[in-house]
């Protein structure tokens, strides 16, 4: 129970449906689509849609998303809605280009939007609904207009230069020539064309016709490489989940191209030291964290890639000799000499459970703030930069090749109890994504926190060669890090957000959570 002495948030608790969102107005959409007799899936795409609308810097349809659905007989399915290169970035090109590397802000960082099918897949196999009905609200907040929430003001004004570089970056997302104010209503017209013509042809309105030539077109006068028949051709796939076993929970994340990995392989190395012998806030603690993260960092980026262009080694990655070999490296008394760079990046992720528990982990993004910054001018969409996530190195599993996958930040995450879904969580901020994820779930599983108090615990992110940190971690335990030879360095901004929804089988209830460092909440019926 949390102290109510002090300012926090209370968990949400519901019987009928939870939705928890980075936007109140996403939340709130999730809710009405459940109280309507919609399932989770349903309100999960809706909410997506509204919050391309309300974190237009974190998401959009000109991005990509994943999604994992935990069923009410336990069984989890992933769906992979991440775009691919285009078909002409063979060897040939890439040598000719002279690139060392894909530039966030280049054209060849922007692949094919994957949501749009991947929103329509969803609803067709796990949803009631159709996409045009799961657009509605979003369409009519793109009309009417929606007021600028105080932690996305405070983001958007960080890219006010880079959107009035671009034509449609400085019509459709800029205000009089800045960026919004906390407070201020935007609406987005052209936004609102474009729904409305993939609500009226489905996926097809997306992927085929004006708005796929308009998008081409416009990438191409940049020397872009994507084609209308790459954007024909793109199709989500649905995976089968990998997993590990973490204080008697199985927890389960999308296989690479999706860095989930990188959670299980941490989550593996953290079962050897018995964590719940140091208290929540310790240094020792952290220093675990920190260390098992960031050596499941150098298998990550060694190791996950488009699974079609490279065997992956996944069963060897999360056998016990490789989390035995990895725990025997960590020294409890001393900081590993490693480097971790990472970019920052945006994301928003959701959860829905409703009256069937039915559940749903979704992540939806454009990566970096405002993806590429390129904005296609006339339909108003702003295309991702997931090219980014490509190497250049030639025979590297990861380097961009033709109709590829990039290595992928996104990474939603169920957790399950004797094979019923515990628990659909996951936590936004790209690189931070697996640290996030570590954290909470030890919060929740090793030390027993409510989902809420798990989300708002103190967060720590090795960067570079320092250990950024939050202002609410003690400093006994910055103390404690720094002896251990981690250069402790203050985060620049929160690290990055989450929601939880927990269910409750014995008692009939969901318990949900949503991440302070935004400006939603968890909400149940």
């Amino acid at each position: 129970m949390r102290n109510f002495d002090q300012p926090g948030r209370s968990v949400a608790m519901g019987t009928n449906g939870m939705a928890a969102t980075s936007s109140p107005l996403a939340t709130l959409a999730a809710i009405d689509v459940l109280r309507a007799g919609g399932n989770a899936v349903d309100a999960a795409v809706t909410a997506s849609a509204v919050l391309c609308l309300t974190e237009p810097h974190m998401t959009g349809i000109g991005g990509d998303c994943f999604a994992l659905v935990g069923k009410p007989n336990g069984t989890v399915l992933g769906l992979n809605g991440s775009g691919r290169s285009s078909a002409r970035a063979d060897a040939a090109w890439l040598k000719a280009s002279g690139l060392t590397e894909i530039a966030p802000h280049s054209v060849h960082a922007v692949t094919v939007p994957g949501a749009i099918d991947a929103w329509d897949r969803l609803l067709n196999q796990e949803g009631t609904m159709t996409l045009g009905e799961a657009l509605k609200p979003a369409i009519k907040l793109a009309e009417k207009g929606v007021p600028t929430t105080p932690r996305v003001a405070r983001d958007w004004s960080e890219s006010e230069a880079m959107l009035a570089a671009d034509e449609g970056g400085s019509r459709h997302y800029l205000k009089n020539g800045r960026a919004p104010r906390e407070g201020e209503i935007m609406a987005y017209p052209a936004l609102a064309k474009s729904l409305k013509t993939i609500a009226r042809k489905g996926r097809a309105g997306f992927y085929e016709g004006e708005i796929a030539n308009e998008i081409v077109k416009h990438l191409a006068a940049r020397g872009g490489l994507l084609t209308a028949q790459d954007f024909a051709a793109t199709a989500a796939t649905w995976v089968k989940p990998i997993a590990t076993r973490f204080a008697d929970h199985d927890i389960f994340e999308i296989p690479p191209n999706g860095q989930g990995l990188t959670v299980l392989i941490a989550l593996n190395i953290l079962q050897h030291f018995g964590l719940k012998r140091f208290e929540p806030e310790s240094p020792e603690r952290c220093h675990l964290e920190i260390e098992a993260v960031k050596l499941a960092w150098i298998l990550r980026n060694r190791h996950i890639a488009d699974p079609e262009f490279a065997d992956i080694p996944v069963n060897e990655l999360l056998s016990e000799e490789t989390s035995q070999r990895l725990a025997s490296l960590i020294d409890m008394n001393r900081a590993a000499d490693a480097s971790i760079s990472l970019p920052s990046s945006d994301t928003v992720y959701l959860s829905v459970v409703d009256k069937h528990r039915l559940s749903i982990s979704f992540i939806n993004s454009i990566y970096y703030d405002f993806g590429s910054g390129i904005v296609a001018p006339k339909s108003g969409i702003t295309l991702q930069n997931r090219g980014k996530g490509f190497v250049t190195q030639a025979g590297h599993p990861n380097c961009i090749a033709p109709s590829k996958r990039p290595l992928h930040t996104l990474i939603p995450a169920i957790a399950k109890k004797d094979g019923k879904i515990d628990m659909s969580f996951g936590v936004m901020g790209g690189d931070f994504q697996p640290m996030g994820q570590v954290n909470v779930a030890v919060n929740r599983y090793v030390y027993g926190m409510d989902p809420q108090a798990a989300l708002d615990f103190p967060r720590l992110f090795p960067q570079g060669d320092a250990v950024l940190t939050e202002t609410t971690v003690p400093a006994a335990v910055l103390a404690g890090l720094a002896a251990r030879g981690h250069r402790i360095m203050p985060a620049n901004e929160p690290l990055g957000g989450g929601q939880a929804i927990v269910i409750d089988h014995a008692r009939g209830l969901l318990i949900g959570g949503s991440d302070h460092r935004k400006d939603g909440f968890a909400l149940g019926c």
